[in-house]
């Protein structure tokens, strides 16, 4: 591929801007509050952008292409099912318990409604999954400079690293969220070209289908069984990407929740997973669509070569596509959307690291500012970490695989735990520590066996699905069984932290446009009508 002097030019206009960002906030983070929650100051059409934004990191843009590659339409099955349901469940009934409780972090809420060995477990199985999906921006990241600028991927990982640093470090969440509003625009920018190109070249939706392999243009269709291109049967759909791995995310992985923490107050935080969900439901069509039309494209795609994985199904559709210039916007919102994931993952580590373990069990009652000056420090130490996990990534032949793998192991046992908390107040404090260890163990053995061929599955994905399902279902029957023979807590020491203690959600005070159940009511038309044209 020729990268013209156009194009570079475009590429380090961005890298200034970001930076800028940073350095312009930097005099605004004072205090802890405003680094690692923006002083709780920021509307709600920000944070609704930032929310969805911080998704749209390698996962979304490379991974979702190469799904669409790798099994075709159901891939939209992570937005349509695997995302929306829980988006609009998170915003009605879950927001009200994280932002009314003034909580810095979802360990933090766990603190509260149960104990500190709950805390403690979760605060340090999320710092280690935030650094395994940073590395994987990384990686994505390395992998697309390797191939379409011929770059070293060890070069690529640390310049993607220092420019990460370098505007988290200085303008904290507030930088991250800004520059994920910026993303946003630049991946529609960058990729909705390619998506309208490419499907001109094949004859729109109609020519694409036709010269898909069998089953790759229907989303339900084939799945009363499992001889589909993914592998997996509705049961499999609905339960373990449906419930367990899209709740599980969606409603308790701080990295995302965190956005919301940030609005100006509660029904702004509200209105934040909603606003994401509008364009939510339309992104198949700039994520997957792409690996789609590079199947049939880009001969010899999906093979042993690493330069011609389902990983590259989007770079390599750059390089067909888009001339000079036009190179030089996609190659920028690829990197902007692998730069804010890497943010996003970072800042939500800073901030566990900070407030879940080292104020809670390692240096208690210092000074905010000394709290300030640990949670930069630990945003370098998080890059760092990252950097050697982005070598990890490189044994799964595809990003998504590895990314619902990690969820797997830490999400779905999670979801259990906030589920049965939030809404029962038997729940014990033993109960959801032992429900979560055992839910995670659950999972890890489950996966030891899949990698020893004792358990065996039709794809990857189908053993990801089936593994959440299971650590949801050992969670939620061992916090159950412990809860019953331990001490729940006093009902007057639940007060805001259960449904049914005395909070409530806000509907917006009638206007419609704000009212969260009108919103959602609209996504939920969007998102049925997509699913019955693919069917």
């Amino acid at each position: 591929m020729q990268v013209g002097v156009v194009d570079y030019l475009i590429i380090l206009i961005y890298f200034c801007f970001v930076l800028g960002i940073g350095f312009a906030l930097k005099k605004q983070m004072v205090n802890t509050e405003e680094f690692f929650l923006s002083g709780r100051s920021i509307p709600s059409w920000i944070t609704g952008l930032a929310f969805i934004s911080a998704n749209l990191g390698a996962i979304e843009v490379m991974g979702m292409a190469a799904n669409g590659a790798q099994y075709g339409i159901m891939t939209a099955h992570f937005y349509w099912v695997g995302a929306i349901p829980a988006m609009l469940f998170l915003a009605i009934f879950m927001m009200p318990f994280y932002y009314g409780s003034r909580i810095h972090s979802v360990p933090e809420y766990l603190k509260l409604r149960f104990n500190e060995p709950t805390r403690a477990f979760n605060a340090i199985s999320f710092a280690v999954m935030t650094v395994l999906m940073s590395g994987l921006n990384m990686y994505a990241m390395a992998l697309v400079f390797k191939l379409l600028l011929d770059w070293d991927m060890t070069a690529s990982i640390i310049v993607s690293a220092v420019v990460v640093l370098a505007y988290t470090a200085l303008g904290g969440l507030t930088s991250s969220i800004y520059n994920e509003v910026l993303q946003f625009f630049l991946v529609v920018l960058g990729f909705l070209p390619l998506t309208i190109l490419g499907l001109m070249h094949v004859g729109g939706w109609e020519g694409l289908a036709a010269k898909l392999p069998p089953g790759y243009s229907h989303l339900w269709a084939q799945t009363g069984g499992v001889h589909n291109p993914m592998g997996v049967d509705w049961i499999a759909i609905f339960c373990g990407l449906g419930f367990v791995l899209s709740f599980g995310y969606w409603c308790t992985d701080f990295l995302v929740i965190q956005r919301a923490l940030a609005a100006e107050s509660l029904p702004a935080a509200q209105r934040t997973p909603i606003i994401a969900a509008f364009p939510k439901v339309l992104f198949p069509a700039i994520t997957i669509l792409p690996g789609m039309l590079a199947l049939v494209l880009v001969p010899g795609l999906g093979t042993n070569n690493t330069d011609m994985s389902f990983n590259q199904a989007l770079p390599l559709m750059l390089a067909k596509f888009y001339p000079p210039g036009m190179l030089g916007i996609g190659l920028t919102a690829m990197l902007a959307s692998f730069m804010s994931g890497m943010a996003g993952n970072i800042t939500a580590f800073n901030t566990v690291w900070t407030y879940d373990i080292y104020k809670s069990y390692i240096a208690k009652n210092k000074t905010d500012q000394h709290y300030l000056l640990v949670g930069r420090l630990a945003t370098g130490i998080g890059i760092l970490i990252s950097i050697g996990t982005a070598y990890i990534v490189m044994g799964f032949a595809s990003i998504m695989d590895y990314m619902q793998a990690i969820f797997s192991f830490f999400n779905a046992p999670l979801f259990a735990t906030f589920l049965l908390g939030m809404f029962w107040t038997r729940c014990s404090p033993w109960g959801a520590f032992t429900g979560l260890v055992f839910g995670t163990l659950a999972a890890v053995v489950q996966f030891g066996l899949t990698e020893a061929h004792i358990l065996s599955y039709p794809s990857a994905m189908a053993g990801n699905f089936w593994r959440a399902t299971v650590a949801w279902i050992v969670c939620f029957i061992v916090t159950i069984l412990v809860s019953f023979f331990t001490k729940p807590k006093p009902i007057a020491e639940l007060e805001g932290l259960v449904w049914g203690t005395g909070l409530k959600s806000t509907f917006g005070g009638g206007v419609w446009h704000k009212n969260p159940l009108v919103l959602a009511a609209v996504v939920v038309v969007m998102t049925v009508a997509c699913n019955l044209y693919f069917w």
